[in-house]
């Protein structure tokens, strides 16, 4: 066993053991992020080759294969209590520990030569977030989280952002063609277009991922999401909370009321001190009519 390594029966009972588990639990994913650092920046802005999964907006890279496979055994060789969920991998392990593992989140980005891209992982407990990093490894950002703060690069952040949604700026990805399929195309870019009218600047980098975390840091004010998977955002949500920001979850009609909140396909994240009703309504509004439709889909079936 290594100084990282906990026996899988030593469940934590007391705060002081949680905090202490959490610690730990945030060098694991923190070795394992730096680990993959070095073979995902010399393939960056090389020539590679793309796969798709579900359609041509879904990339997939051998680099993203490769980098789970490695954070994988990371963990399980310092954890061996795990059962780790990557975006390429699915599930490996029943652990107490559950992982949530991006090893790429905004593979599209990477893949085209965009420096906004990061690897995200996730510890959770029952269901908590107790740990987590989200690491860009181009401008060497390191953020992280435990149960008592978050930190960038080791030093402890606070969130902040501005009161006035007219002096904000917003990180979205809405709409995408599937918001076009979900919410009609007119109605989506009438949305987009209320959005652009309000904020003082609206901007569309991809990765939620890494997007939260500058919220979390202060660079940005707000970001909202409607299409996000749990590893996309566990380590992130943490790593906002912590810094005081504040996390909405919308279920989209995809989970059931009150699922956690990484579990949720939408969020909007605001940074202390923010309050910004245009979005807040627009981002009810499309959760509201998805559940609509698919409790009518459902009735009429």
């Amino acid at each position: 066993m290594t100084s990282l390594q906990k026996a899988s029966d030593d469940l934590p009972k007391t705060g002081e053991q949680r905090v202490a588990e959490a610690k730990r639990l945030m060098a694991v994913a923190t070795m394992a992020a730096r680990t993959v650092e070095a073979p995902l920046m010399a393939a960056f802005r090389s020539d590679m080759e793309v796969d798709y999964k579900r359609d041509l907006h879904d990339i997939v890279t051998v680099h993203d294969k490769n980098a789970e496979i490695t954070i994988r055994n990371i963990i399980l060789e310092n954890e061996p209590n795990s059962a780790i969920l990557g975006e390429e991998g699915g599930q490996i392990g029943d652990g107490d520990i559950r992982w949530y593992v991006d090893p790429i989140d905004g593979t599209a980005n990477f893949a085209s030569g965009f420096a906004f891209w990061c690897v995200s992982i996730a510890a959770v407990r029952n269901d908590s977030v107790v740990a987590g990093v989200v690491f860009d490894p181009v401008a060497n950002a390191l953020f992280s989280a435990d149960l008592e703060h978050s930190y960038l690069n080791g030093e402890i952040i606070r969130s902040k952002a501005a009161d006035d949604e007219r002096r904000a700026t917003l990180i979205t990805g809405y709409p995408v063609s599937r918001d076009f399929r979900l919410d009609g195309r007119e109605i989506a870019l009438s949305r987009l277009g209320d959005l652009v009218d309000t904020f003082s600047t609206v901007r569309r980098p991809g990765s939620a991922a890494l997007s939260i975390a500058h919220v979390a840091a202060g660079f940005v004010d707000v970001a909202a999401g409607f299409g996000v998977n749990s590893w996309d955002v566990a380590a992130a949500i943490l790593i906002l909370k912590n810094a005081g920001g504040r996390y909405e979850p919308l279920t989209l009609g995809k989970v059931p009321p009150g699922s956690p909140d990484f579990m949720c396909p939408g969020y909007v994240a605001t940074g202390s001190g923010g309050d910004y009703p245009t979005l807040n309504r627009i981002a009810r509004e499309i959760s509201s009519a998805r559940i609509g439709k698919l409790l009518a889909s459902n009735g009429a079936a």
